[in-house]
């Protein structure tokens, strides 16, 4: 359900841009102070920006597309009765879930990086604090870290067991 939200906000996203792409309407250059604070607005950079973005939430689409696809092809595969003689095993049943699983956690990280892209056509300083604090949250979220007394209550509850 997760993968399906973000398949279709991603592909959302991208009909928006292509649309903005493709029109007539001049994008207005959002920033007119200082370019060496805050980067270069010219027509050139302005639509590499919105490409870049782009090209972004179609990946993501296009993983978490396949994530559902594999998704659904194991909810299938799980309730086949075992026979010695079939090609369908259960390590054949994780690996495609396994598959499924990764491909939902790269469209969500190309989903989330394109949030300091966004911020990108505002300027390179909005799209660095952005990054500062991204990494500090994903590192949060992919890492879990244990106080070094809780380790060592664990350890001496096995030395007295």
């Amino acid at each position: 359900m997760g993968s399906t939200l973000m398949a279709t906000t991603s592909i959302l996203l991208s009909s928006g841009l292509a649309a903005l792409i493709s029109s007539t309407y001049s994008v207005k250059k959002p920033l007119q102070l200082n370019e060496t604070v805050y980067g270069a607005h010219g027509e050139f950079i302005v639509a590499l920006k919105y490409v870049t973005l782009l090209t972004i939430f179609l990946f993501s689409f296009f993983c978490h597309s396949l994530s559902i696809r594999f998704i659904n092809q194991v909810n299938i595969l799980i309730n086949i009765p075992q026979d010695p003689m079939s090609l369908v095993t259960p390590e054949y049943v994780n690996e495609i879930l396994e598959k499924g699983f990764i491909l939902n956690t790269v469209g969500n990280r190309l989903f989330h990086c394109a949030l300091p892209l966004v911020l990108w056509i505002f300027g390179p300083v909005l799209v660095f604090l952005c990054c500062l604090i991204m990494v500090a949250v994903l590192y949060n979220l992919d890492f879990v870290v244990t106080s070094g007394k809780r380790n060592m209550d664990v350890n001496d509850n096995r030395d007295h067991v």
